[in-house]
């Protein structure tokens, strides 16, 4: 899960719907791209960092969820 896009999003009151709208895409590919499932082309990623306001790179970190018999998570982009 990208952690800092689902910060963004909520700390503006938006849904993933309404964050889709704004960014020009569907909320199921908005979805998966704040899930980590799927990486955002160039174009999409600059334009969701201009509708958060965000100048920084780490809103595409992908942080997942520890997994059984695993203390840690891992981390990395995309």
């Amino acid at each position: 899960m990208r952690v800092k896009l689902v910060e963004l999003r909520t700390e503006r009151n938006m849904t993933q719907a309404e964050a889709a709208r704004h960014i020009h895409i569907s909320r199921s590919h908005y979805s998966q791209i704040e899930a980590g499932d799927k990486a955002p082309s160039l174009e999409t990623a600059l334009r969701i960092k201009q509708v958060f306001e965000y100048e920084g790179d780490d809103i595409f970190l992908n942080v997942n969820a520890p997994k059984k018999g695993n203390l840690q998570g891992t981390s990395g982009f995309c």
